[in-house]
């Protein structure tokens, strides 16, 4: 639950922002009689999210095991290129988003072309949709506890709501340049659990080599698949399972925050360790770039102000 609190409380911000400078921009504009087609366009983004969900969830009973896990492996890997992306996208555009919605908001009111706004509320909002919903999935089917993953979920998306709607009354202050950066951090390690348990699917669906195939080496002295070692490079990296159970609070917690499992493969622990080391190091990189003097998400416009 605290994993999927927190990505849908730093999801759910980006697009309560997003829509809070729409909405704040329109009415210093005085141009309330188009917000019923900026809800629009938002109301629909959610209708895809949802739909997308809905498919991903109900679509894969009719399927083989085999074609279930190399489905979802496969959307878990996208999920990890969109989170990827929108991590490195977040620290490059952040500080100049408040003026290019509002850039894209002048240039529909003056072609006339009013359903323009639709668009803009649609994919403004339809980018976080489609993300969250992906990572969601992907780590509902890595946990297994589908209720309490999408609880936490929930509870993260009305909760960025409530203090989206507050930052642009003015009624708090956060500052969402270390907000999103630390979020951005704990994004990096969620992918890259993730893509481990997307690599775990695919192993497990034979699209990848791996403790489930016929290339996974053989302990002489057991019969099973070789740990450690021994089981290098298609067998198990370790199994830890006698110290923490599979199906314990404490594995759950550990899956969750840094995709940690009690036993993972070869290919999990290099493609986890890979991911974050790169990833890593430029979103550090990042962060330690000088900010230009532009406009912030921080500086999200207040109603009140502007009217």
């Amino acid at each position: 639950m605290l994993a999927t609190f927190l990505i849908g409380l730093r999801e759910g911000l980006e697009a309560a922002l997003v829509v809070g400078i729409l909405v704040a921009y329109l009415t210093r504009l005085d141009r309330r009689d188009v917000l019923p087609r900026l809800w629009v366009g938002v109301g629909l983004a959610i209708a895809l999210a949802l739909a997308i969900g809905a498919i991903f969830t109900f679509g894969a009973y009719a399927l083989t095991f085999e074609a279930q896990e190399l489905i979802g492996g496969l959307l878990s890997l996208l999920a990890v290129a969109m989170v990827t992306w929108m991590i490195f996208w977040m620290q490059r555009s952040a500080r100049t988003m408040k003026r290019s919605l509002e850039g894209g908001i002048d240039r529909a009111l003056a072609t006339g072309g009013l359903w323009g706004i639709v668009v803009i509320g649609f994919v403004s909002v339809a980018r976080e949709g489609v993300e969250t919903t992906l990572l969601l999935w992907a780590m509902v089917q890595d946990f297994g506890d589908a209720p309490t993953a999408l609880l936490g979920a929930v509870l993260g998306i009305l909760a960025a709501v409530v203090l989206g709607w507050l930052l642009a009354r003015g009624m708090v202050r956060l500052d969402l340049r270390v907000f999103f950066t630390w979020t951005g951090a704990f994004l990096v390690v969620v992918a890259a659990g993730v893509l481990a348990y997307a690599i775990h699917d695919l192993q497990e669906a034979g699209a990848l080599p791996g403790p489930f195939g016929p290339m996974a080496p053989i302990d002489p002295a057991t019969g099973a698949v070789a740990v450690g070692w021994a089981g290098f490079p298609f067998g198990w990296a370790f199994d830890l399972s006698a110290v923490i159970p599979p199906g314990s609070a404490l594995a759950a917690l550990l899956q969750a925050t840094i995709g940690f499992m009690p036993v993972m493969s070869w290919l999990q622990v290099i493609s986890w360790a890979v991911y974050v080391a790169v990833v890593g190091i430029f979103w550090a990189r990042g962060i330690r770039r000088p900010s230009p003097t532009a406009s912030s998400p921080a500086s999200v416009p207040s109603q009140q102000g502007a009217s």
